[in-house]
């Protein structure tokens, strides 16, 4: 019940256990679970370090464990300290993987120390094609967009099976909103049927797919995808790419699973949104980068406010700081 908090099953039954009966010791309430001295020891350590349990002024050199509504605020905490640290290391990625993209788009058409540049989506899902025929581990793509083109699905469809039959792991993550196309639900559907990983998320940085954690396709124009790509093969870029898509994995949702709200009442896009802003983004920039409607922001935006309290959005953003909505 306690596991998405951070307890296994033995800890918490332990912790269960001291709470309902306090006269017990910690030896006590292990052996009437059941556990040998090694289980008790293991757990004990585990609820110590998480604060549920502490020393008893009553029962010098004794633990008890803290109560109910203390310790649940306790796991909250902790897991609200450990997602704005996943966050601020996705965000570290992003940026990190914006340098690169920018660092290479400037190439020429040609090969270069680590990385290739090749115009046209012909020429660019030739050598995908090539790449993907010899991959014989991993496939890991961002897709950011809320609904594919015919024309993606029909090429991807044998593509994807054969590296499955290969055995080959692959995970994918699109928009949260591609779920909203009727099309693109049936083709990712039809992907988890035959064992692709699918999560979903509100905002994704890129266009990426990397194969084997050796070879990287990214757009060379965030403007035009088809114009151009840029094929990465240099390790210090691909540990770099792999760490931003381990990053976003992480923190992205099963696809299936509706976008929870978090603590502070905020969908994953909602969320989204409050950090472009604070970074000066405007309405159609984050419309763009979120691949949704300029007006869908701007009623995100103005609800945003409204639970704000905000009258405009400079102070929206001195509000979110001061509440603790945004991490400097």
């Amino acid at each position: 019940m306690l596991e998405s908090l951070g307890l296994d099953a033995a800890c918490e039954a332990l912790y269960r256990r001291m709470l309902t009966c306090p006269q017990e010791d910690l030896a006590q309430a292990g052996q009437h679970l059941g556990f040998d001295p090694g289980q008790i020891g293991a757990a004990a350590v585990t609820l110590t370090e998480l604060g549920l349990l502490c020393a008893s002024p009553s029962r010098p050199g004794s633990l008890r464990a803290v109560s109910a509504p203390t310790g649940m605020e306790i796991l909250i905490a902790r897991q609200q300290a450990e997602l704005a640290a996943q966050q601020h290391r996705v965000e570290a990625s992003r940026v990190a993987a914006a340098r690169l993209v920018a660092e290479y788009a400037g190439l020429r058409p040609g090969t270069h120390a680590g990385a290739e540049q090749v115009l046209g989506l012909d020429l660019i899902n030739e050598r995908l094609a090539a790449v993907i025929g010899t991959t014989s581990r991993e496939s890991m793509t961002f897709t950011p967009r809320r609904a594919l083109s015919p024309e993606s699905m029909a090429t991807s469809r044998p593509l994807e099976k054969q590296v499955l039959q290969r055995g080959v792991r692959v995970r994918d993550i699109y928009l949260d909103n591609v779920r909203n196309d009727p099309a693109s639900l049936a083709y990712i559907q039809w992907q988890m049927s035959l064992g692709v990983h699918v999560r979903s998320m509100a905002s994704l940085p890129t266009r990426m797919i990397i194969l084997d954690r050796q070879v990287a396709f990214l757009p060379a124009r965030s403007d035009d995808t088809a114009a151009a790509a840029l094929i990465l093969t240099g390790q210090g870029t691909l540990t770099v790419l792999c760490a931003l898509f381990e990053s976003t994995w992480n923190t992205a949702q099963p696809l299936g699973q509706a976008p929870t709200a978090d603590t502070r009442g905020l969908t994953p896009q909602e969320s989204a949104v409050l950090h472009l802003l604070a970074e000066g983004h405007t309405d159609e920039t984050i419309a763009k980068r979120l691949n949704v409607s300029t007006r869908t922001i701007r009623r995100i935006t103005n609800t945003l406010m409204n639970q704000l309290q905000a009258r405009s959005r400079f102070q929206a953003g001195i509000n979110a700081t001061r509440q603790g909505w945004i991490q400097h």
